[in-house]
C-alpha cells in the first residue's frame, strides 16, 4: 500500500530525476594542436602524448594533422587570429623568425634552464620539444662504401640515386638547403648542379622520400642521423645506417608555440609546461625517433650507436628569414640542371 509519506518520497524522486535529466552536461574543454602527420599518426608519439595529457588535464586533446611543418605555418598564416589552433607543434628554428613575424604567438611562460640541447636556449615564445641532425641514410646491403663527406656525395657516379625533399614544403628539404649553404656558401648553386643528376626525385614530404628508399628505389635518402635507431629497435635490423660527413651536419630543433588567440589559454599554458614533462618527452625517442630535450629521459641503447657529428651547423632564424627566398631560387636553379 502506498502511504501519503511514500507518495511524497516517490514524487520527490521523480522530480529530482527530471531535473537531472534536463540539466546540461558540461563538456570537457578541447585543446587543438596543429602538428605534422607523422607526429599524430598511430605509430607516432601523438597517441601516447594525448593519453598522458588527458589523464591529468580532464580535457580533450585534439591533434590536427597537416602534411608538413611548413604546412603548419602556411595554415596559421592563412587563418590568422581566427585560427582554431591553440598550439602549433612541429615548427623548427628555420621557420622560427618567419613564424614570429606573424605576431600570432604568445610567450610560453615555461622555465627552460633545464633543457638538454646542443645550443643554449632563451626564446620566450618558441619551446623546443626534440632535436636531431639531418643525415643521408643508406643500406649497408646495397652500398658497401658510403660517402664520408658532402663533397664525396657530390662526387659519386651519377648512377647512384638519392631521394630528397622539397625545401618549399618540407623541413628536412629546407634543412638540406641550409646544410649545403653552410658548407659551400656562394658556391652552393654549383654544388646543387653537381648533385642534381643523382637526385631520383624530390618529394613533398619526408615519408614519401623515405618510403621510396625502403622500397629499394634509391641508394640514399635525406633523413635524420637517428633514423637507423627505428630499424634497430622495432625491426632488429642493423643494415640501415647514417653516413657521417666530415664537414659536419645541420642541426634541427623542433618547436612548439601557443597562439595569442587561443580560446583556452590556461589549458594551452598547461600543455606547454607538459611538453617538458616525462609524459611528453618519454614518447619522443621511440615515437618521433629524435632526441628529447630533457636529458633524464630514458633512451633505447640503439641511440648510443648513432653517429655523433663533431661539427654542427645552424643558421640564426633571422638569417634564414632574410635569405630564404634567394636561397630557394638558387636551389631551384641548381636542381633543375
Amino acid at each position: 500500500m502506498i502511504t501519503p509519506r511514500l507518495k511524497n518520497v516517490l514524487s520527490l524522486a521523480v522530480l529530482a530525476a527530471s531535473v537531472l535529466a534536463a540539466a546540461p552536461v558540461t563538456a570537457k574543454e578541447t585543446l587543438t594542436v596543429y602538428t605534422y602527420d607523422s607526429f599524430a599518426a598511430e605509430w607516432g608519439p601523438g597517441p601516447k602524448i594525448e593519453a598522458a595529457f588527458e589523464a591529468v588535464c580532464d580535457c580533450d586533446l585534439n591533434f590536427v594533422a597537416l602534411d608538413s611543418s611548413i604546412g603548419i605555418l602556411s595554415r596559421i598564416q592563412l587563418e590568422g587570429a581566427s585560427t582554431k589552433a591553440d598550439i602549433v607543434l612541429g615548427l623548427d628554428t628555420s621557420l622560427q623568425a618567419i613564424a614570429m613575424e606573424t605576431g600570432l604567438f604568445a610567450p610560453h611562460g615555461v622555465v627552460t634552464s633545464g633543457l638538454s640541447l646542443p645550443i643554449a636556449w632563451e626564446d620566450e615564445t618558441f619551446l623546443p620539444f626534440d632535436w636531431g641532425h639531418f643525415a643521408f641514410i643508406y643500406d649497408t646491403e646495397r652500398m658497401d662504401t658510403p660517402p664520408t663527406s658532402m663533397q664525396a656525395l657530390l662526387d659519386l657516379p651519377d648512377d647512384v640515386k638519392i631521394v630528397i625533399q622539397d625545401s618549399r614544403s618540407s623541413t628536412p628539404g629546407l634543412g638540406l638547403m641550409l646544410w649545403m649553404k653552410s658548407i659551400y656558401g656562394d658556391e652552393a648553386g654549383a654544388a646543387w648542379a653537381q648533385l642534381s643528376p643523382k637526385i631520383l626525385t624530390v618529394t613533398k614530404g619526408w615519408w614519401d622520400a623515405y618510403s621510396l628508399f625502403l622500397k629499394g628505389e634509391a641508394d640514399m635518402v635525406l633523413s635524420y642521423s637517428t633514423s637507423p635507431a627505428y630499424h634497430m629497435v622495432t625491426e632488429d635490423k642493423q643494415n640501415y645506417q647514417a653516413a657521417a660527413f666530415a664537414e659536419g651536419h645541420y642541426l634541427q630543433i623542433e618547436l612548439a608555440a601557443m597562439l595569442k588567440s587561443s580560446s583556452n589559454p590556461e589549458l594551452a599554458v598547461r600543455f606547454m609546461a607538459f611538453i617538458l614533462e616525462d609524459g611528453f618527452q618519454s614518447a619522443i625517442p621511440t615515437g618521433n625517433w629524435m632526441f628529447p630535450v630533457i636529458g633524464s629521459t630514458e633512451m633505447p641503447e640503439a641511440f648510443g650507436q648513432m653517429i655523433q657529428p663533431e661539427k654542427v651547423f645552424l643558421y640564426a632564424p633571422e638569417k634564414v628569414r632574410e635569405n630564404r627566398k634567394a636561397w630557394t631560387a638558387e636551389w631551384l636553379e641548381g636542381v633543375s640542371q
